[in-house]
This record gives structure tokens, sequence and C-alpha cells, in this order.
């Protein structure tokens, strides 16, 4: 395995979590998944398709989040939502996140007390 290989495989862990909490957090408000996909980028969160759509189905599947198929526009879509049962979870991790980022910030500011 390459350094960039180590490098890319690492980052891609790091970033498995934080996509569930940024999708719990961002699907407060109703979307679909194209729309999810868009606006993650935007927040320079960015998912790849084959990885988003499984998730969302598994978060479904989990109670984490409801969904509903819209069919007043010409193309069907299924818009997704954090169920009650997804935001108890987002507030956990949010929280957790919270505090791994302010060890990691005094960490890197060399403070490891």
């Amino acid at each position: 395995m390459t350094t960039d290989d180590a490098t890319a495989t690492h980052l891609q862990e790091l970033r498995r979590g934080t996509t569930v909490l940024a999708c719990l957090l961002r699907l407060r408000t109703p979307d679909y998944g194209y729309a999810l996909l868009e606006s993650l980028a935007g927040l320079d969160l960015a998912v790849d398709a084959n990885t988003l759509y499984p998730l969302l189905r598994r978060l479904e599947k989990q109670g984490l989040l409801t969904s509903e198929w819209n069919t007043d526009e010409t193309r069907p879509r299924k818009f997704y939502r954090t169920s009650p049962a997804g935001e108890r979870l987002a507030e956990v991790l949010a929280g957790d996140w919270h505090r791994i980022d302010e060890a990691l910030a005094r960490l890197t500011e060399g403070d490891a007390s």
C-alpha cells in the first residue's frame, strides 16, 4: 500500500461516521438524495452517490430517517427526514464530535494534559 493509498484509506475511515452525522443534521429539513449530495458538497462534505444512497436506506431501516414519495412533480422523488430517534442520535453524536474536536485541538496545540 502506497502512502497515498494509506492516506486515502484513513480519510475514508474518518469521514465514514461524520457522513452519518451530517445526514442526520442536514435532513432535519426534508430533502431528496441528489439535493442532499449537492448540499453536503456545498458544505465541503463531499459524499459519493454510491455511498450516500445505501446509507440513506440503512438509516431508514434503522428508524433514524423517515421517507415519503413526492409525486407532485413530473419525476417522483423520495424525500428523507430525520426521525425522532435520528434526532436523539444526532444529539449524542454531535456532543461526542465536539468533545473529540476539543481534545484534538488541545493535542494540536501541544497540550496533551
